[in-house]
């Protein structure tokens, strides 16, 4: 089968109430691109329901790993998949619906003039339906973020982001060396720090509707010691 220039990512564990809904929105787009999953042997089957999907749908294709590996181990895997793959584009999501399908086409259209897209909550025309504490964590942390960085964005957090893997040239996610939900703050430092170009556009993040966040609670002390990290050149 003939590949298309951009490869969808999304990551997963227990999402069985959500894959296929994605799956179908993501497919009703009618876009030139190609969907990957990687995931990490969810106890709720949620690979089986993308089994169905794969064997229907010859774009969309599926790694199951054996455990539950990290989100950003899973990230790494699947860029360096597209680039191995000669994609063009490589477009990460959310699976659990937090992220609209129908911004895919934006993403497309603007990484041909952009390296880097990402969608931001908080810049106009943006929005964050998280509720009451995660809200305040999300906000205020991506303020910090900015402000103890010094960098130009208002968005670091978001898995909603696009990369040109031509256009990026020999950048490789494996330089991130933060787990977890930390990785796509460092992501975002790593391209500033490389002079790469970064376009912000606006997301309506809706409030996960089905099945539980996967944050841990010590996810924000980790993400903070990594911001502090950085900032004193600690990570290399």
């Amino acid at each position: 089968m003939e590949l298309n220039e951009t490869l969808i990512f999304t990551a997963t564990y227990n999402e069985a109430e959500n894959i296929s809904k994605l799956l179908d929105n993501i497919l009703s787009q009618k876009l030139d691109a190609d969907i990957y999953i990687i995931d990490d042997n969810s106890p709720d089957k949620t690979s089986e329901i993308i089994k169905s999907y794969c064997n229907k749908y010859p774009n969309i294709s599926l790694k199951t790993r054996n455990g539950k590996l990290g989100l950003d181990t899973a990230h790494k895997e699947a860029y360096l998949f597209a680039k191995n793959k000669k994609y063009k584009k490589f477009i990460s999501m959310d699976a659990d619906l937090s992220h609209d399908p129908k911004e895919l086409s934006k993403f497309i259209l603007l990484l041909d003039k952009y390296p880097f897209v990402i969608g931001s909550r908080y810049i106009s025309g943006g929005k964050n339906k998280m509720t009451f504490f995660r809200l305040f964590l999300s906000y205020f942390g991506n303020q910090l973020i900015k402000r103890v960085l010094k960098l130009p964005n208002t968005e670091f957090t978001t898995a909603y982001r696009g990369f040109n893997i031509e256009k990026l040239g020999e950048f490789d996610l494996n330089v991130v060396s933060s787990k977890g939900y930390s990785f796509f703050m460092e992501t975002i430092f790593r391209i500033n720090k490389l002079g790469f170009q970064i376009k912000e556009i606006p997301i309506i993040f809706e409030n996960r509707a089905k099945g539980k966040s996967k944050i841990p609670k010590i996810e924000t002390l980790r993400t903070l010691k990594n911001v502090f990290l950085l900032s004193i050149n600690k990570i290399n």
